[in-house]
């Protein structure tokens, strides 16, 4: 049960000004956010670029990272501590969508090529990506809640050029699987306020939604 972050601007701005907030909300979470992380970015040729890191995202250095107007990240919490690889690292990209994902869902009976869940999951929305990125997303989630056993969570990010798609799903541990986001101009969406800071708006579950 991972953590989950969002960062769009019109400007550049340093990534190490998120991800340090973001590194230490990861150490001090209740559940144990280090089995590994990774992160996109824009490019200033405007291409995607990745890293990965096997290690804990606090135990790394993020003044490495050049100025983005565009920054994902995923802190792992590998499901039940199996297959903690970085290969198994998120963010998955197929080139054209970013994605990353948090929750435990048991008893998913959906067909669907992937190493972990996540990539299953993430490879089962694209199947019904044909342009409308919303409306994939709404269809994929509504299937997968239908041929799951229990979900205790499951929330969705994809981003796309420069749209942010979410879907937030929960059915218990509110305050832990509660996504927040704020826009003070930047838009910045988490898994939880960052420390010591108050302008952050809770997103109610079962929201399914673009920016």
């Amino acid at each position: 049960m991972c953590r989950l972050l969002v960062v769009r601007s019109q400007q550049p701005f340093s990534p190490a000004d998120y991800l340090t907030p973001f590194a230490l909300l990861s150490r001090n979470s209740k559940e144990y956010q280090g089995h590994g992380w990774g992160c996109v970015w824009k490019g200033s040729d405007q291409k995607w670029q990745i890293d990965k890191n096997i290690c804990p995202i606090w135990e790394d250095e993020f003044n490495r990272f050049p100025p983005t107007t565009l920054l994902i990240a995923h802190a792992r919490s590998a499901f039940e501590d199996r297959d903690i690889v970085v290969e198994n690292n998120m963010p998955f990209t197929d080139g054209e969508r970013i994605f990353i994902f948090n929750g435990e869902l048991r008893g998913v009976k959906i067909k669907e090529q992937g190493r972990i869940g996540a990539e299953k999951i993430f490879n089962f929305i694209r199947r019904f990506d044909d342009g409308d990125t919303l409306a994939a997303l709404k269809k994929a989630v509504a299937l997968i809640r239908n041929r799951t056993r229990s979900i205790r969570g499951m929330n969705i990010i994809l981003v796309k050029e420069r749209s942010i798609y979410l879907s937030t799903f929960f059915t218990g541990d509110e305050n832990y699987f509660t996504m927040r986001y704020k826009e003070d101009p930047q838009l910045v969406i988490c898994s939880e306020p960052f420390p010591s800071e108050q302008s952050w708006k809770s997103i109610v579950n079962e929201t399914v939604r673009e920016w």
